[in-house]
């Protein structure tokens, strides 16, 4: 890691590096650009006049070119900006982008000759900045060495944080001051005999932490495209980080051409962590939406046959148990099925006919399409086929079904992380997906990546992920990808980009399970990139209702699971439960019907990294709110004041909590429900048991709804 020398210097003739000052439109933040004693940028932040990031180098070394040192600044100017948006989904009904941007640009003389602008953008709730390379005379292809930005903090804070990689996002979170963080995250990986594939001591973005003066900061990226995804190396020691690039498996970290720009390094910082919530920096450092016609891009709740495969009962995703298998060649209809085959036709039919008579918008079917037998993947050119379902999987007696019901169905692509061979498929299965009355598909990348040469987070598979977008749009198909690239705000330029998922799920608990803090630490870390499809909604906490040797368990009550809809912000929400376990409290599963994927307006009442969340949304179009509080393995007390809501109305009031009994270990399907009315006035007080939860639902009053109605006690 470069250290920093703020020495100022003479470069050429009479040419002073001054310093450059740039403040956000609220004043809070404040940055400073200098060259350093080698002519070597360098930038520093601070927040209400102290330091957040000190004096720290940025550039890019390149194979063809060092592009860190040996600068002047050729120019400097200064603009402001301020507008209003409407995303076709989200958290806000409008997004206000407002900041002010410093774009510096530098000369490398002499015989180089070449120019690099780096351009800052500065809002009330953080900083943005890329570097710019255009068009020139003495660079053209450049193949990235290192990018060499740093972010030099002020101390030894705590981190939130999952081991850098290049493959996966989906690990157990690491709470620790910096000092101790290597300790405590080899510690934990030991425990799961993993080894990182990074070559330094590397955790991945968004990096969420907490300095030792109780300030919120937030290292992230925005805007990943064509570029390598972004890891920091971490200095113990002097309490630093700097950019560590996923390299393609030849060591290789980008291959560029003149005119670029990298994506955005993001900071976000404030003094109180519901800022670093409610903040949409991320999303207003992307561009504008590119589709022209978005009206076929809907939110949407669903469920699927997907849960049972997990947890022991005997369902696979294979039809056959023949591992030989080809797709394409073998004739799977001359195989013996294996008997526990859940994506059949009439089990199919059945969620179907739970979904048609709870309002839920969708099914999932994983295990539909031939080439689920053998998962050697990587041994593969052709691992699945798109557009050829198994035998006891009936496409268009399923269509018509569903159809007949109001219902969707989502389809599945899962690739084994044959990049390569799904490109070429993706034609004909997105067709396959329109002639079938498909418009949303849930693809995975499971396993190493083909082309052998690339990661899961290197440029070519980033490339692939947005080609894959792109191509899905052209067909009006939404995608939810998996085991991608955690997401970096590119759902604003391709709305269509409707989930990722890119962390631990739900999926994990049937095994190791995941921490009851875990839901509190995403959304200031994964969920900053963009929303999860997490798949909440489990309601047979223990596990063991298809398998008696089962002894796993979901770390939540079910009041939790019921609040992670809200608190867990996402457009597209899964009932990932089976219809048979929602059956005995359907007087809690109300919630999940009633409650909404789209929304107005969110407030962030109370929120704590790794300790509780409360949030309160908006429905979309309408003057419903819904509230989800959510604590980690301490119990405690919500208390807040509905105050959001709209003065002199009333609302039916239904709280979803857990009972005085509820403990996520002892008794996590405890809960009561409570009804009334409520104003604006009302202060509410909820206890929740430890990892639990409570949601609440505030519909707008009506002659029709009050009749009977009693005010909230």
């Amino acid at each position: 890691m470069k250290h920093v020398l703020l020495t100022v210097v003479f470069l050429g003739i009479a040419c002073v590096a001054m310093a450059h000052e740039l403040l956000s439109p609220n004043g809070n933040l404040k940055l400073n650009v200098v060259l350093d004693s080698e002519g070597g940028p360098v930038y520093s932040l601070y927040y209400k006049g102290e330091p957040v990031v000190e004096p720290s180098a940025l550039g890019i070394l390149m194979e063809e070119a060092d592009l860190s040192n040996g600068f002047r600044i050729l120019d400097a100017t200064n603009s402001t900006f301020d507008e209003t948006w409407m995303p076709v989904w989200g958290e806000y009904e409008k997004v206000r982008n407002h900041y002010n941007e410093l774009t510096v640009t530098l000369s490398q003389p002499a015989k180089y000759d070449r120019t690099m602008i780096v351009r800052f953008r500065l809002f009330d709730d953080g900083l943005g900045f890329r570097y710019e390379l255009p068009e020139q005379k003495n660079m053209n292809y450049l193949t990235v060495k290192d990018e060499l930005t740093e972010f030099n903090l002020t101390g030894n804070h705590t981190l939130y944080c999952i081991p850098g990689d290049y493959d996966t996002n989906e690990f157990a979170y690491t709470t620790a001051a910096i000092s101790e963080v290597r300790e405590a995250m080899e510690r934990n990986l030991r425990k799961k005999g993993y080894e990182a594939k990074a070559t330094s001591f590397t955790v991945q973005t968004p990096l969420m932490i907490k300095t030792t003066e109780g300030l919120y900061i937030n290292i992230h990226e925005a805007a990943l495209v064509d570029y390598s995804a972004m890891l920091l190396n971490v200095d113990d020691k002097e309490f630093n980080f700097s950019a560590h690039l996923t390299p393609d498996k030849l060591g290789k970290k980008g291959y560029l051409q003149l005119p670029l720009h990298t994506p955005w390094r993001t900071i976000m910082v404030s003094d109180d962590a519901r800022s670093i919530l409610a903040s949409q920096l991320i999303l207003n450092l992307n561009e504008p939406c590119k589709l022209e016609d978005t009206s076929w891009i809907k939110p949407q709740k669903f469920i699927g046959v997907w849960w049972e495969m997990f947890t022991g009962g005997g369902g696979t995703w294979a039809y056959s148990d023949y591992y030989k298998a080809k797709p394409g060649i073998t004739d799977y209809s001359k195989l013996t099925p294996n008997g526990h085959h859940p994506a059949n036709t009439e089990h199919v039919k059945e969620y179907i006919d739970f979904a048609a008579e709870n309002g839920i918008d969708a099914v999932l079917v994983e295990g539909w399409n031939e080439g689920w037998e053998d998962w050697v993947s990587y041994r593969k050119d052709r691992q699945f086929l798109f557009d050829k379902p198994y035998p006891d999987f009936d496409v268009a007696v399923l269509h018509a079904y569903a159809k007949s019901k109001g219902v969707k169905i989502i389809m599945h692509h899962e690739t084994a992380a044959n990049a390569a061979d799904y490109e070429r498929q993706l034609d004909v299965a997105f067709q396959f997906m329109v002639d079938n009355g498909y418009n949303s598909v849930k693809t995975g990348y499971v396993g190493s990546i083909i082309p052998r040469s690339e990661y899961h987070s290197s440029q070519w598979m980033n490339n692939h992920y947005l080609y894959a977008i792109q191509k899905a749009a052209e067909y009006k198909i939404c995608v939810n990808a998996h085991e991608a690239v955690r997401p970096t705000g590119l759902c604003r330029t391709y709305p269509n980009l409707i989930g990722n998922e890119s962390a631990r799920g739900t999926e994990f608990e049937p095994y190791d399970g995941n921490k009851p803090s875990h839901t509190t630490v995403l959304p200031f870390t994964r969920l900053i990139g963009g929303p999860m499809d997490y798949t909440p909604g489990i309601f047979d906490i223990y596990l063991n209702f298809m398998n008696h040797d089962n002894h796993g368990q979901i770390h939540s009550t079910l009041a939790k699971q019921l609040a992670l809809y809200v608190t867990l912000y996402s457009p597209l929400q899964m009932a990932a439960d089976l219809p048979e376990n929602y059956e005995p409290h359907l007087d809690a599963f109300q919630f999940i019907k009633d409650v909404a994927v789209d929304w107005d307006d969110s407030k962030y009442l109370e929120a704590e990294p790794g300790d509780y969340i409360t949030v309160a949304r908006k429905a979309k179009g309408t003057e419903n709110w819904f509230v989800g509080g959510i604590t980690d393995e301490h119990a405690r007390t919500s208390a807040f004041v509905l105050d959001f809501l709209e003065p002199g109305k009333q609302y039916i009031a239904t709280l979803y909590a857990d009972a005085k009994d509820a403990d996520f270990e002892k008794n996590a399907t405890a809960y009561q429900i409570k009804k009334g009315i409520v104003t604006s006035k009302n202060k509410m007080n909820v206890k929740l048991a430890r990892s639990g939860g409570f949601a609440l639902s505030l519909i707008e009053a009506t002659p029709e709804n009050m009749e009977g109605g009693k005010k909230w006690k």
